[in-house]
């Protein structure tokens, strides 16, 4: 009687086994990510509720941000043509000033120094045009940067309504998240949904 106890012991030992490889492997073949959770003397299976976005990928392929670098590029371009060209307009102010004292062309020494403090003046203008420029580029850009930020933070509440994670990572280059399992990663799902309510609401 005791020999049949510990067969039947040993056949429903080697059983539980096979349904648990079974189980582990059907489980990683579907793509979900699973953790054991001991409970008792059972084992159980949970799905751990976390993802990640990699926000380089988010960047480059979420329209929004493709269309908000464009907008901040063409304020850099233009105010790097508006300064350039109030530099060229300058210098050659300046330069025919110094030909001007080269050949004593002016009737008098203070209608010379009038002319330098007047060039001075501009040159001072010129460096305070930059200095409001890269402020105002600064500025734009970090409303640009905050824009974009809400975009990206309400979409993924509505879309974690019916997602359940209890945390959502960003992942710059593996910046923050060393490893994780593919199905950890939702950064494709989120730029597409995010790229068609966008073009919705454009």
């Amino acid at each position: 009687m005791k020999n049949i106890n510990y067969i039947l012991n040993g056949i429903l030992a080697v059983a539980v086994v096979i349904l648990f490889v079974l189980q582990f492997k059907s489980n990683k073949k579907s793509g979900e990510v699973q953790s054991f959770v001991k409970v008792g003397d059972s084992v159980k299976y949970t799905k751990l509720p976390l993802a990640y976005v990699n926000v380089d990928s988010l960047l480059t392929h979420y329209q929004l941000a493709k269309d908000l670098n464009e907008t901040l590029l063409r304020k850099q371009e233009n105010s790097r043509a508006s300064l350039n060209e109030k530099g060229r307009v300058l210098q050659g102010e300046m330069a025919e000033f110094q030909k001007k004292v080269e050949n004593n062309a002016f009737l008098s020494r203070e209608r010379a120094e009038s002319e330098q403090q007047r060039l001075m003046g501009k040159q001072q203008e010129l460096q305070q045009l930059d200095q409001r420029l890269s402020s105002a580029l600064v500025a734009e850009q970090q409303k640009m940067n905050e824009r974009l930020r809400d975009s990206v933070n309400s979409f993924l509440k509505e879309y974690n309504k019916t997602k359940g994670y209890h945390m959502i990572l960003s992942n710059t280059a593996f910046d923050n998240v060393l490893y994780a399992q593919d199905a950890y990663n939702i950064t494709d799902e989120v730029i597409d949904m995010l790229n068609k309510r966008y073009q919705a609401k454009k």
